[in-house]
């Protein structure tokens, strides 16, 4: 279980009885986690009937025990019920977290400025600075540590600008012997797993390689928000009105994993265009927190439904979306509950996400598509019914799924 959803199973075995261990982590539970859920599954007890009285020995670890059994299934739709019951309003409790994190002050968004060795990421944060923070070398691997820095955008919104070490290639890094680099890039990664947006950095005359590729891959990964900085865009000869247009397209086509990030043009080191990364960052933020009623998000799903429908399977099966709810923000998640998932071919789920971007816009942030087989959610005990306590769909969503 989660942390966050404030809930705890204590599992025990009636074969083996009541243990010193038992008690231990009853006593444990009651001290550190009162404030949590926690259920008392006591397994192994085969027999309806004389469950109640095998879990009995267990009432002394102070809690109420549950018997079930995980070989017949006996006692796991109560298990199942508790749990959601549990989870009833944890939804609205995060999203309330949310919301209290926005219009909190001292919420501030932390953006993480990534790429490989002397791509200019310093140079950025400096320049954002209007002063040198970080040192600027030519020399690969200058910048040793994640640095953070507190910087106001010209709106007067707040940040945490995130300098990284260049992330170059593990078998180059693995071949240089440094265990200073290497400390150097997991401190880079782990700066990326605690940002909110990434702008990963590249460098205008150096060609895209599969390192930045790799890097693109761990931040779609991660769930984070991202913009590319194409720096040092003044080394660039002859530029024209199409030059930009046309790098673009190279970028899209090399970095096809975030073709769903906004591309910023800076040349750092003369302060051009650097604000516009602040700018396309605060932007970025707010599409990956953005969350759309079911009304307006079914309303997208059946005009991509009509436009383009499932594809029929050898044996005239179609795939039927009954509805579709956004279970999560940050990146923004989506549910789809179908007839069976397996009737949506990979082909389909990607058009239905770029149907959901063309129409709902999030630009700059990574969707999540997750498909629920409706025959799959009727055979367990609570049925569509635990699913929907699960994600603690909203009353309008409860009108949908009842019309279907």
């Amino acid at each position: 279980m989660n942390n966050r959803t404030k809930q705890a199973i204590k599992p025990t075995n009636k074969a083996t009885g009541l243990t010193a261990a038992d008690v231990e982590i009853g006593d444990w539970l009651r001290k550190t986690y009162s404030h949590k859920c926690i259920i008392l599954a006591v397994n192994k007890c085969e027999s309806p009937r004389k469950g109640l009285m095998q879990a009995s020995e267990f009432w002394s670890l102070g809690f109420s025990p549950l018997p079930i059994s995980a070989v017949s299934g006996t006692g796991t739709g109560e298990l199942l019920d508790l749990v959601c019951s549990g989870l009833k309003n944890f939804e609205d409790t995060e999203n309330a977290d949310e919301d209290k994190d926005y219009e909190n002050e001292e919420y501030v968004p932390a953006v993480a400025i990534v790429g490989r060795p002397n791509v200019g990421k310093s140079s950025i944060l400096n320049a954002l600075a209007g002063e040198d923070r970080t040192i600027v070398s030519p020399i690969s691997g200058t910048t040793r540590d994640a640095i953070d820095m507190d910087f106001t955008g010209p709106d007067g919104q707040k940040f945490r600008l995130i300098d990284t070490a260049g992330i170059r290639k593990r078998a180059a890094i693995a071949s240089s012997g440094s265990t200073t680099e290497a400390l150097s890039v997991n401190r880079a990664f782990r700066a990326i797993r605690r940002s909110d947006v990434v702008a990963l950095v590249i460098e205008a005359m150096a060609c895209i390689t599969e390192q930045d590729f790799k890097i693109a891959e761990r931040i779609e990964r991660e769930g984070k928000g991202c913009l590319i900085v194409v720096n040092k865009w003044d080394t660039i000869p002859n530029k024209n009105q199409e030059t930009a247009t046309y790098y673009e397209q190279d970028v899209r086509e090399k970095l096809r994993i975030l073709n769903w990030a906004p591309i910023v043009y800076s040349t750092a080191i003369a302060g051009h265009n650097v604000e516009k990364i602040i700018v396309a960052a605060s932007v970025v933020e707010k599409e990956r927190s953005r969350r759309l009623t079911t009304s307006i998000l079914n309303q997208v799903i059946q005009e991509s439904l009509a436009f383009k429908a499932p594809p029929r399977t050898r044996g005239g099966k179609r795939g039927r979306v009954y509805y579709c709810t956004q279970a999560a923000i940050r990146p923004p998640t989506f549910v789809f509950f179908v007839n069976d998932a397996k009737l949506f071919p990979e082909t389909y789920r990607r058009f239905m996400e770029k149907q959901l971007r063309s129409d709902a816009g999030f630009s700059g942030t990574p969707i999540r598509l997750l498909w629920r087989s409706r025959r799959k959610m009727e055979k367990n005990d609570g049925g569509v019914n635990a699913m929907k306590a699960q994600l603690n769909l909203t009353p309008s969503d409860r009108q949908v799924a009842a019309a279907t």
